[in-house]
């Protein structure tokens, strides 16, 4: 078994969508980003591609990369499976915290959960996605993103 950790943070801006774990969110804002800048799944990425040894999601998907403007972070999550299953690696379990002010998240976890379980082609019970408030402090606090803890257990 390899353990790995994942991090992401975006700041919330106006005239975008909030998308977490693939779930389009209702709110006034949205996260910045190249792609469709879904903290959640970029800091699972990270986490599951940590644990293989295989360096950060900027490496297979780079924001200077004209193909991925716009895209569903639920891709980037099925091709890092995609590398898994080549190097014959599988998820043990995956455990997030989304750290965000605004909006209410807890009515949107358990479509994450099936969206990442999809995506990775794994049961449900295997995936936690947990939501927290900054209770005002620094910038999450304030309302100004959102940041993301994920770790990550596979196994050959």
């Amino acid at each position: 078994m390899r353990i790995g950790i994942g991090f992401d943070i975006h700041p919330l801006v106006e005239g975008r969508k909030l998308i977490l774990g693939g779930v389009e969110i209702p709110y006034e804002k949205g996260l910045y980003g190249h792609s469709d800048a879904d903290a959640l799944i970029h800091a699972i990425c990270d986490a599951l591609l940590g644990a293989m040894g295989k360096g950060d999601l900027g490496r297979y998907f780079p924001d200077t990369d004209p193909q991925y403007r716009d895209a569903s972070s639920l891709t980037f999550l099925s091709r890092i499976k995609d590398l898994m299953e080549e190097e014959g690696w599988r998820v043990g379990n995956i455990d997030s915290t989304i750290l965000c002010e605004r909006p209410k998240l807890l009515p949107y976890t358990e479509r994450m959960v099936e969206n990442i379980a999809g995506a990775l082609m794994v049961e449900r019970e295997r995936i936690n996605v947990k939501a927290t408030r900054g209770e005002g402090l620094g910038s999450i606090g304030r309302g100004e993103g959102v940041a993301v803890y994920a770790i990550a257990t596979v196994t050959r």
